[in-house]
């Protein structure tokens, strides 16, 4: 490979799922399945949350900005996944490795401190129902998806920056399906542990801290919902909580358990079954 700089290559070889041939037609059937319809589920809330006046609120708005990141998250990393387990061309340049770094880190970011914001609007709904309306009005939730937004792109160059100038002294193969931040500094050589800190304190602000929030505002809420003396107002409260708070479950314990641990001490399969993970199932 012609190397850039002396350090970095053309492009990178993703060794995959080389060593397990077998598990890439099954993997490729189950992305072509649910990405598609991953999709088109994103794209009915955004189009329903939009269309009804009725779904006009800041529950809704959140969601349709969930939805929207979900549709950015996913194809950042399935259309790479599928060209790695259906086709022979397991390669991707250096300047596409890049853009999905930022791309893939950025959406990321968001979509974790997105879904600390929503736990707080359900809080307020709940907990401090006079005062919804006033407290999260339109220009407030405007300025706060703002600010989610600026937060998740200052993370992203921050931290690929930061990676990317780990040099890779020739190295090209990345035992992955995708370009992911833990699996290029475990690639790198030279001195990478001020690296591995800065991942895992970056990740304590973007994953531990705003889950700690969510289950405290959860646990505000449980107080407040056990008051209610209707057991339908109670079922409905938990009702519009539930499926938000297993989506948290679902994105952010993996991402703890992936990010939270020096790269250099991830098992060899870890970071690509997280990959299809969240290319299934979010």
């Amino acid at each position: 490979m012609t190397i850039i700089n002396n350090s970095h290559p053309e492009a990178f070889i993703l060794l995959g799922f080389a060593d397990h041939p077998w598990l890439e037609l099954p993997l490729f059937i189950i992305l072509l399945v649910t990405y598609p319809l991953a999709m088109l589920g994103n794209i009915a809330i955004i189009l329903v949350s939009i269309l009804d006046p009725h779904l006009h609120s800041p529950m809704y708005f959140f969601l349709t900005n969930l939805s929207f990141l979900d549709m950015c998250y996913t194809t950042s990393i399935v259309p790479q996944m599928l060209t790695n387990l259906g086709g022979s061309t397991k390669t991707i340049s250096y300047m596409r490795c890049v853009v999905q770094l930022y791309f893939f880190h950025t959406v990321g970011g968001t979509e974790c401190v997105l879904l600390a914001l929503m736990s707080f609007d359900r809080y307020v709904a709940i907990c401090k129902p006079l005062h919804y309306t006033l407290i999260m009005n339109q220009r407030t939730c405007l300025l706060l998806v703002s600010t989610v937004r600026l937060t998740g792109i200052t993370y992203a160059v921050s931290e690929v920056t930061m990676t990317l100038k780990l040099p890779l002294c020739g190295h090209n193969k990345l035992d992955h399906l995708l370009c992911e931040i833990p699996v290029l500094i475990k690639t790198a050589c030279g001195e990478k542990e001020t690296n591995e800190l800065a991942l895992s304190v970056v990740c304590i602000f973007f994953l531990a801290v705003p889950l700690c929030l969510i289950l405290a505002s959860y646990a505000c809420i449980g107080h407040s919902v056990l008051k209610i003396k209707s057991s339908e107002g109670r079922k409905k409260a938990f009702g519009t909580c539930s499926s938000h708070l297993i989506v948290v479950l679902l994105f952010y314990g993996p991402g703890i358990s992936m990010y939270l641990q020096p790269p250099s001490s991830i098992t060899k399969d870890q970071p690509k079954f997280m990959a299809l993970f969240y290319g299934v199932l979010l």
